[in-house]
């Protein structure tokens, strides 16, 4: 289980330097690559608890998806793991920004610990973006793996609307590398893929779906979760499928350093 934590900002505008991050994220996607954004955020649930889900696609793909949303004009939120906000230089930033922590915890507390996820969710005024897969997907077409339950969990509890966003062509600019960082032999891969990408130009797509119905899904039923998080992954399956065209088998382009030892279970054969 997990614990959430949000700093008071994030409750009101956006603070400068996270505004900031966000111009610059944006002039930099521009330059790697061409972004192309369709799909909208309604304006009813704009500055309001909002989860936003997507798939997980590649090491530069938080980039594009922070594009994108500037480009709608939403400031958006991540759940990020402590280790990234305990990290020198960014962290700071990042905690200043009204990011949600992520932290693993004993069981014994785990009630706790999903109140007060609720509770940081439902105050959340800026959208806040989660990837319910948890890692970037292992399946050999790169759909959406099976993904955990959280996030569904997360939006019955605090009753508020989740929107899915489906994304293509991020896993072209950087290789997903290694697992861990041993050596500075690990980074050469992202490196040469990284400095080749403003080249060949990859075309980034973000589509920003429907919100997902999850009327028929009773909170309190057992299996509420497991029911919601199928319906949330299968509409970003779904939106996923127009993106990507000309290559649903597997991808055009080959990052020889991904893994590809799962089988997504949500991709429509």
């Amino acid at each position: 289980m997990f614990a959430l934590h949000q700093d008071e900002n994030s409750a009101r505008r956006a603070p400068a330097i996270w505004r900031t991050m966000l111009n610059i994220d944006r002039g930099l996607v521009n330059f790697v690559g061409k972004l192309t954004v369709t799909g909208r955020v309604p304006a009813e649930l704009r500055r309001k608890p909002l989860l936003m889900t997507a798939n997980h696609i590649g090491v530069f793909d938080a980039f594009v998806l922070m594009a994108a949303c500037k480009r709608i004009g939403i400031n958006p939120r991540f759940m990020l793991a402590g280790g990234i906000l305990d990290a020198p230089v960014i962290g700071p930033a990042l905690r200043v920004s009204g990011h949600l922590r992520v932290d693993r915890k004993e069981s014994s507390t785990a009630i706790g610990q999903f109140a007060e996820a609720t509770e940081a969710l439902r105050t959340t005024r800026d959208p806040l973006i989660v990837y319910p897969e948890g890692r970037i997907s292992h399946d050999p077409g790169l759909w959406p793996e099976r993904g955990k339950t959280g996030a569904a969990r997360l939006a019955l509890a605090a009753g508020v609307p989740v929107i899915p966003i489906s994304q293509w062509g991020a896993h072209e600019a950087v290789y997903w590398g290694t697992e861990t960082v041993n050596g500075p032999a690990d980074l050469v891969p992202l490196a040469k893929s990284g400095l080749s990408a403003p080249m060949r130009r990859p075309r980034f797509q973000v589509h920003f779906g429907d919100p997902v119905d999850l009327s028929d899904v009773e909170p309190e039923r057992p299996g509420a979760g497991v029911r919601a998080h199928a319906k949330i992954m299968q509409a970003i399956t779904d939106g996923l499928v127009p993106l990507r065209r000309g290559e649903l088998d597997k991808p055009r382009f080959h990052d020889p350093t991904r893994p590809t030892d799962t089988v997504s279970p949500w991709k429509k054969h």
